[in-house]
Formats: structure tokens, C-alpha cells, sequence
């Protein structure tokens, strides 16, 4: 089966190790298409293992675009992010092909489908102040005083979300707007294109069975040779973040065994895909697909095309 091409933009989002990759090849088998990673860890080149890229063999099926594009020693977030994307979503659509977006990462699939935007308002002096707050007196605090300056900011934020509710009531100290009135005035793909977004998950116990897996096969793969090979580099600030370099190096540094080093990334990406989660949920766009213990890709990959009933099928 095969579909013509529309200039349509897919997105297939969830936790880690739920099955996106799978599904988005599968997916791109079926219709003329792309892949645009939309993942914060798989834009680092030497890390492959600990990020969960495709395989190569993944990638020759597919095109895929921005993975590998800096060294970890480079600080990449998301306005880089969202200026790369949206220049491989014009090159595909060039082609006559759709993109199809995917990942775990949640802010920039956000900032993707809203645009980003730039609130000034950078008070080097009262961020260090509202962080010190946030310490000695808590998260709690300043959430409350959010809510009393900008209360529609407030909303969106996790009250135990520190560092986004010191950014934003730093913006609105600094120049007396509210961020949430600086963010209307941004634009993103929602409401330019057609935009579909899928999000995957499983039931708990399944997912967290899968990430057990998934973190035993990527030590069997070699992620103690990946992370060694990198040890001795200055790693940038979000390159650290990748789940699986500190544990490693952890070990390495002889401060756990090779076990305690698993069980520390197994429990970590499991917090991790909760947060995940928790950032999915809230955007009520999201198309959720569950996928149970007998649906195979295929099922998953028909459902979704039933869904893209748009779609000409020849």
C-alpha cells in the first residue's frame, strides 16, 4: 500500500522505548516520506548507543534528518532545534515527501508546533536571587507568586517546575509583561500546516519492562566502550543529561559496580518517560494510540493511516 503525497506534517511522539522508532519506519514505508528526529540527545554524534539512535541499516531504509549534527562537547537546545527542523521540513516537502517527526523530546515538539519566541527579559542578578529562593524556601513559593503575576503561565507550569517558574517570573519582573503575553505573539507549524500528532504508550508495567530491556541490550551493544571513548572530552551541559553517560562514568570513576550502574540508568529512564508523560498529557492534540500486549506495528501503523484517511491511497 502506498499513498500520494500531501503536504502534511506527521508526528509520532511519546516515552522512550515505547516503539516510535518502529512504528515511524513501518509508517514510512507506507507513504512517501522523511523521518526528523525530534530527539535532544540523538543530535550528539559518539553517543549512538546511549541515545537510541536507528541503527544504520534503520537508516539507509529512511532518510532521517538531524541526527549526529554537533559533538557533544557543544551546547545544543532548542531554538537550534527549531531552525534546523524547519528548514528539513521545507528541503522534504521539496521532494514532495512528508516529514515525519519523531521523538521523545517534548519541548521541542512544542516549540516546533508554536514557535519560539524571545521574551528578553534576562536579569542574570535576580535569576541567582529567585534560584536561591527556590531553594531555601521552595518551588511552592514562587509558584504561588506566578500564579499572582501571570496567572495563565502559572497554569502551564508544573508547581515543582523551578527553573521555569524562576525564568518566567524573571521575565516579568525585569520588563512588567507576562511571558504568557510575550508567547501568544510566536508562530509555529500549528495552523500554517496540516499537522497530525500521534503519541504512543503502553501500560506501566509493559513500559518499564521494555526500558529494562532496552538498558541491558544497550551494555550489551557496548555503552561502556561509547561512554569510555568519551570520558576524557568536556562534554557540554545538555550532552551530560543523556541518561547513561554519568552512570557510566560513575563506574568508570570506580565510585558503583557494573550493576548499581545499571539499575541507577533503569531507574532514571524510567523517571525520565514518566516526566515525558507528564509533558504529553498536556497537550490536547495528541492523538493517543495505546498499544496492548497482541497489537503488532503493523496494527499501530493501519490505525494511524486511518487516521490520515486524507491520504489517497493507490
Amino acid at each position: 500500500m502506498k499513498a500520494s503525497f500531501l503536504k502534511h506534517i506527521i508526528f509520532i511522539v511519546g516515552p522512550t522505548a515505547v516503539g516510535k522508532t518502529d512504528v515511524a519506519l513501518k509508517l514510512a514505508g507506507e507513504i512517501p516520506s522523511e523521518i526528523i528526529s525530534c530527539d535532544s540527545m540523538q543530535v550528539y554524534r559518539d553517543v549512538s548507543i546511549a541515545s537510541s539512535k536507528p541503527s544504520l541499516s534503520e537508516q539507509k531504509k529512511v532518510p532521517h534528518h538531524l541526527l549526529d549534527v554537533v559533538s557533544v562537547e557543544e551546547k545544543f537546545d532548542v531554538a537550534v532545534f527549531n531552525r534546523m527542523a524547519r528548514k528539513e521540513i521545507e528541503v522534504i516537502f521539496a521532494r514532495k515527501r512528508c516529514p515525519i517527526v519523531v521523538g521523545g523530546s517534548g519541548m521541542y515538539m512544542q516549540i516546533l508546533l508554536d514557535g519560539i519566541f524571545d521574551a528578553g527579559g534576562k536579569n542574570v542578578a535576580l535569576r541567582n536571587k529567585l534560584e536561591e529562593r527556590a531553594q531555601t524556601e521552595g518551588p511552592a513559593v514562587l509558584y504561588k507568586e506566578l500564579q499572582k503575576v501571570d496567572h495563565a503561565a502559572a497554569a502551564k507550569i508544573h508547581a515543582n517546575d523551578a527553573r521555569r517558574i524562576v525564568r518566567a517570573l524573571e521575565v516579568f519582573y525585569t520588563i512588567q509583561k507576562p511571558i504568557s503575553q510575550l508567547r501568544e505573539n510566536r508562530s509555529g507549524l500549528w495552523g500554517h500546516y496540516p499537522v497530525t500528532v500521534f503519541g504512543l504508550n503502553r501500560e506501566r508495567d509493559e513500559l518499564y519492562r521494555r526500558i529494562n530491556l532496552r538498558v541491558e541490550q544497550m551494555f550489551s551493544d557496548g555503552l561502556l566502550k561509547e561512554v569510555k571513548a568519551i570520558s576524557g572530552r568536556q562534554l557540554s551541559e545538555t550532552a551530560c543529561r543523556i541518561i547513561g553517560v554519568k552512570e557510566v562514568l560513575s563506574y568508570l570513576a570506580g565510585e558503583c559496580d557494573l550493576n548499581a550502574a545499571k539499575e541507577l540508568m533503569k531507574m532514571n529512564t524510567r523517571r525520565f518517560a514518566k516526566r515525558q508523560l507528564t509533558w504529553f498529557r498536556r497537550d490536547k492534540r495528541i492523538n493517543w494510540l495505546m498499544i496492548g500486549p497482541k497489537d503488532t506495528v503493523e496494527l499501530i501503523v493501519k490505525k494511524i493511516l486511518k487516521k490520515l484517511e486524507f491520504y489517497e491511497v493507490v
